[in-house]
């Protein structure tokens, strides 16, 4: 019977020696290192984006609201867009709780992805995270407020991806919040990154598009604003960011370290790609904050 349970227990060993290895002799630990890294490399890139994003909203917007200069907004309308409506005292100021919003997003956000914030400063974790919240929740009602009842213009499909947006936003507060208060902290975790994921999606939006017209123009594709491109990522830009959460948690739990590999590659490409995107992005916006015309 010992001979049988030795042998039971030998074969056990090569089994799991063998599922913590690769054919290729990577071991599971060596590549869920290698996925953990990058998430650290797409959390960096993310950061820095964000917070020169912050600067950019309160420099551009937040002073303008002090300095009671809202016309200044309309410097987009070389762009198209004019945020600023003279008389529309409910619009404007819907229009500058929206976008101060998603700068307090973008400068609080990243403190509630860090596990070592939780377990550390928990009680900032919470209070940021209350403010957190209520933000996104403002962000999702103003959203609605300037697509469908602001503008008399028709509905365009990308105002119609921002809606869909802003209903995954409450959707997926209210999950972070039920997961909390359930003590489940890896799905608070998980919805609360996803939750992350689309109450920046319009950072994602811009940061996608400058991407695209970066790398477009340097492999000599000639991108222009009537490509396909541009319809699909303005109505789609919160489901890539999704996706790839989906496809990092999956990875997270795999036992296969070519997964995780996998992963951790495609992980990397996007964020080379978004890092793009913000190198292209971070000189356009200082055109926005400076007096000079704006241009690409």
């Amino acid at each position: 019977m010992d001979k049988i349970l030795n042998t039971t227990s030998g074969t056990e060993a090569i089994k799991e020696a063998s599922a913590a290895t690769s054919h290729k002799g990577i071991s599971t630990h060596t590549a869920g290192k290698t996925l953990s890294y990058t998430a650290i490399f797409w959390f960096i890139s993310v950061l820095l984006g964000q917070w020169f994003f912050f600067y950019y909203i309160i420099k551009f917007y937040g002073f303008s609201v002090i300095n009671d200069n809202m016309e200044i907004w309309n410097r987009w309308e070389v762009m198209g867009a004019t945020p600023y409506h003279v008389g529309d005292f409910a619009g404007n100021l819907a229009f500058a709780a929206h976008t101060i919003g998603a700068g307090i997003v973008a400068f609080g956000g990243v403190f509630q992805l860090i596990p070592k914030m939780r377990s550390r400063f928990p009680t900032f974790h919470k209070i940021n995270g209350y403010v957190y919240l209520l933000t996104v929740i403002l962000l999702a009602f103003s959203g609605y407020y300037l697509v469908w009842f602001r503008d008399a213009s028709p509905i365009e499909l990308g105002d119609i991806g921002t809606s869909i947006n802003g209903s995954l936003i409450l959707l997926f507060s209210y999950l972070t919040v039920r997961s909390a208060i359930k003590k489940d902290i890896a799905s608070h975790r998980k919805w609360a990154i996803c939750l992350f994921l689309v109450s920046n999606a319009q950072w994602f939006l811009r940061v996608g598009v400058f991407s695209y017209l970066v790398t477009g123009t340097t492999l000599g594709l000639n991108p222009a604003f009537g490509d396909p491109f541009f319809p699909m990522w303005t109505f789609g830009c919160f489901l890539i960011p999704l996706l790839t959460a989906k496809v990092y948690f999956y990875a997270q739990q795999s036992r296969n370290a070519q997964v995780k590999l996998a992963i951790s590659i495609i992980l990397c490409a996007l964020t080379l790609l978004m890092l793009i995107g913000i190198m292209g992005y971070t000189p356009f916006l200082l055109s926005v904050m400076s007096e000079d015309p704006i241009s690409f």
